[in-house]
C-alpha cells in the first residue's frame, strides 16, 4: 500500500475506504434487476474519494460500480487510483468486499499506465497490487521468426 498512507485518510484507510463503499449501498429493483446493490469507493492519487454503483440492465447495457466511481474520478478531471474497493451486502446484511472483475481490472489499468500500482482491497486485512491481479499485462514482444531462406 506504498503511497496512501500519507494522502490525509483516517488511520486505519482500508476500514475507512470499506465504510465509504457501504454507506453508498442502497439496493433497488426495477423489475427483475438489482440497480445500487454492488458500490465500489476509490481514493485518488489527490486524496479525493469517489464512490459508484453497479447497474444491471437486461439488454448487457449496464456497468458495474468500479466503473461509476471511476467516471465520477475522471469528470472530476483525476486519472490516477491509489486504492479501490468494492463492496455487496447479503440478505441477512453481511458485508462482502468483492475483487473486480476481469473487466473493471483491465479497465483500471487503461484510465492511467500508473494504476497498475492501485491498492485493491480484497477484505479488512487484504489488498494487493493491481498488477497482481492482471499479470501478463506488458504488450508482448515480437517472436524472433526462423524463416527458411
Amino acid at each position: 500500500m506504498a503511497g496512501w498512507h500519507d494522502c490525509g485518510v483516517d488511520a486505519n484507510p482500508i476500514a475507512d475506504l470499506i465504510s465509504s463503499a457501504a454507506a453508498t449501498l442502497r439496493p433497488h429493483r426495477v423489475g427483475d434487476r438489482p440497480f445500487r446493490d454492488v458500490a465500489a469507493s476509490l481514493l485518488s492519487e489527490s486524496g479525493h474519494r469517489f464512490s459508484g454503483v453497479c447497474i444491471d440492465t437486461g439488454s448487457g447495457t449496464g456497468f458495474c460500480a468500479e466503473h461509476a466511481a471511476i467516471a465520477a474520478m475522471v469528470t472530476a478531471g483525476e486519472y490516477r487510483i491509489t486504492a479501490i474497493v468494492t463492496v455487496w451486502r447479503d440478505e441477512q446484511d453481511r458485508l462482502y468486499v468483492l475483487p473486480p472483475c476481469g473487466r473493471c481490472r483491465e479497465f483500471i489499468r487503461q484510465i492511467d499506465p500508473a494504476n497498475l500500482e492501485t491498492t485493491v482491497i480484497l477484505g479488512g486485512q487484504r489488498s494487493v497490487p493491481l498488477r497482481e491481479l492482471l499479470p501478463a499485462n506488458e504488450w508482448p514482444q515480437p517472436e524472433a521468426e526462423s524463416r527458411p531462406r
